[in-house]
C-alpha cells in the first residue's frame, strides 16, 4: 500500500534520510525501530508531506504522492497516530473524536460516524464514559487511546503510529500494544514507529531497522529479534 523509494530528506544542510527504502502491504503491521534521533519520525513526516524531499519516491495504493500536501495526502486515507498524541487539549473526548472523522462528516457521513462511535467504544469503553471530559485532563494512557480513536475516526486504510508508548507506564504500554495488536487482527494496516523494539517486533510481521537516517536491517519482525545485534543495542540480551 505504501511504497518508498531511495527519498532524502534535508534539514538545512543536515542530510536527515539517506536513501530510504520501506514498503507496507495491506493488512500488515510494519515496525520500524532504531534510537532517538535515527529518523524515524522524519520518515512519517515525509510520508505524509509535512517534509520536502530532496529525492526519490513515494507511493501510496500504486500512486505517486511524493509531491501531494499533507491534508492531500490524508484525504486518500492515511491517518497519524503522532508522538506525544497533540490532542485538542481543552476540548472534549467527544469533539476530538469528531475532528478525526471532519472530513467524513463535511461529506455527509453523519450516520456512519454515528456507528464508528459506536464501535471505538466497544475498543475503548474508557473514552465513552469520558466523552464530555476535557482532553487535557485524561491520563498518558487515556490519551494516547484517543489519539488512536482520533485516527479511526477517519476510517483510514493505513494508519502511522510515532512512538506511541512514550512516556506511559510499562503496564499501560501492554495495554496499547494489545490494542494495536487488535486494530491488526480486524483487518488494519499499521506503520509502526517504535523505541520499544521488544514489544514493537512481537507484535509486527515485518521489521526496518533504521540508524543515523538510514535503513540498516530489514527483514521478518521475528528473524530480527534474533539478530546479533538488534539483540544487544536495542533488546537488552
Amino acid at each position: 500500500m505504501i511504497e518508498v523509494k531511495s527519498i532524502d530528506v534535508f534539514y538545512g544542510n543536515i542530510k536527515a534520510l539517506k536513501s530510504v527504502s520501506i514498503s507496507v502491504t495491506h493488512g500488515e503491521i510494519v515496525a520500524l525501530i532504531g534510537a532517538n534521533g535515527a529518523g524515524k519520525s522524519t520518515l512519517i513526516k515525509a510520508i505524509v508531506g509535512l517534509v520536502s524531499k530532496k529525492s526519490g519516491d513515494i507511493y501510496f495504493e500504486g500512486r505517486p504522492i511524493t509531491r501531494l500536501s499533507c491534508s492531500e495526502v490524508i484525504r486518500l486515507g492515511i491517518a497519524v497516530v503522532p508522538e506525544n498524541r497533540r490532542l485538542f487539549g481543552p476540548l472534549s473526548v467527544m469533539d476530538n473524536l469528531k475532528l478525526g472523522a471532519y472530513l467524513r462528516l463535511t461529506d455527509g457521513e453523519t450516520s456512519k460516524v454515528q456507528e464508528d462511535l459506536r464501535t471505538i467504544f466497544k475498543i475503548f469503553p474508557r473514552l465513552e464514559e469520558r466523552t464530555r471530559q476535557s482532553a487535557g485532563t485524561l491520563s498518558g494512557g487515556e490519551q494516547q487511546m484517543l489519539a488512536i480513536a482520533r485516527a479511526l475516526m477517519a476510517r483510514p486504510k493505513v494508519i502511522l503510529m510515532d512512538e506511541p508508548s512514550t512516556g506511559l507506564a510499562p503496564l499501560i504500554v501492554r495495554d496499547i500494544f494489545g490494542v494495536i495488536k487488535r486494530l491488526k487482527e480486524e483487518g488494519n494496516t499499521i506503520l509502526l514507529i517504535e523505541q520499544n523494539a521488544r514489544m514493537a517486533l512481537r507484535i509486527s510481521d515485518r521489521a526496518y531497522l533504521m540508524e543515523l537516517g538510514r535503513i540498516t536491517l530489514e527483514g521478518d519482525a521475528n528473524g530480527l529479534m534474533e539478530e546479533e545485534s538488534v539483540r544487544k543495542f536495542y533488546l537488552g540480551a
